[in-house]
């Protein structure tokens, strides 16, 4: 059997996160601290990076087991739209965001303005939308956070990185300017990707699946980024990517047989050996002998 078939998909199983353990606000006091309400709707707007968070694997999703875990209770308004760039986001604010009534809205934009070339967006033109989507959010009593863009490709020397670098400046002033939450995910996916565990599973990605989309590892990232601008305290981020990576069903192969991610990791590292009987082995349903 060879290598290729062991290439992967991340999926994750909420229900089964969400009931593994106590939430960590039983033992911190509560949401103290953290600036959304139980009951409160956020807005999740952007491209298809928060489409696929939407999905039981998404960064958006953990964000919202995230806040549950401290005793905040918020419903999500999925407003992300695969191929999207700021004009487009802004064409359709109030049909996708502000009629939900949200009391929060994360904006995540840029990927796409700059990734499309000829056809995205220019920095001017992408200054003037995104101003006018946090202005027009909040003229509607909508809190905004903005986030970085993640991204393009998982080196930050290439070409496309180097373009994004005055959009992500550009939206770290705004923030400021505007009184918005702010959520640098684009300097946070470097510093993950810059500490990334020597052992990881094998891959031409880390973080992504294609060096744009998120897999597992980008969304854990992500939501971490975003729980920590909501106030969600820093200490308590790597229990919660514990308990998000031990979930039964965190991670599905191709094969479509569900595996937590820290079974995955410690199958690659058996895989690393002899391939085909280890897998061979996996597949006959010996997982608990491969995972010793």
């Amino acid at each position: 059997m060879k290598n290729h078939l062991i290439s992967h998909a991340f999926s994750f199983s909420l229900l089964s996160v969400i009931t593994l353990s106590q939430p960590l606000a039983a033992k911190d006091g509560g949401a103290a601290g953290i600036h959304v309400s139980n009951g409160q709707k956020i807005a999740f707007l952007g491209d298809s990076i928060t489409a696929a968070g939407a999905k039981s694997s998404g960064y958006c999703q953990l964000v919202l087991d995230g806040l549950k875990r401290h005793g905040v209770e918020a419903t999500g308004v999925f407003a992300g739209i695969s191929g999207h760039k700021s004009n487009q986001m802004l064409a359709r604010l109030e049909k996708h965001v502000l009629s939900k009534k949200p009391d929060w809205m994360t904006l995540s934009c840029g990927v796409n303005d700059v990734w499309h070339g000829a056809r995205g967006v220019k920095l001017d033109d992408y200054q003037k939308n995104i101003t006018a989507i946090v202005d027009q959010a909040q003229a509607a009593g909508v809190k905004v956070m903005i986030l970085t863009s993640t991204m393009i490709k998982e080196d930050q020397k290439n070409s496309l990185n180097q373009k994004l670098l005055p959009y992500n400046a550009f939206l770290k002033d705004l923030a400021t300017r505007k009184g918005c939450l702010f959520a640098d995910l684009n300097t946070q996916m470097q510093e993950a990707l810059e500490t990334f565990p020597k052992d990881a599973p094998k891959g031409t990605h880390h973080l992504t699946r294609d060096g744009v989309h998120m897999n597992a590892y980008g969304n854990m990232m992500m939501a971490k980024g975003v729980l920590k601008a909501f106030g969600v305290p820093a200490k308590d981020l790597p229990a919660l990517e514990s308990q998000w990576k031990s979930a039964p069903g965190s991670h599905v192969i191709r094969l479509a047989i569900p595996m937590s991610i820290q079974e995955y990791e410690l199958l690659q590292k058996k895989l690393d050996g002899p391939v085909s009987k280890a897998f061979q082995d996996f597949l006959e349903g010996k997982k608990a002998d491969l995972l010793k």
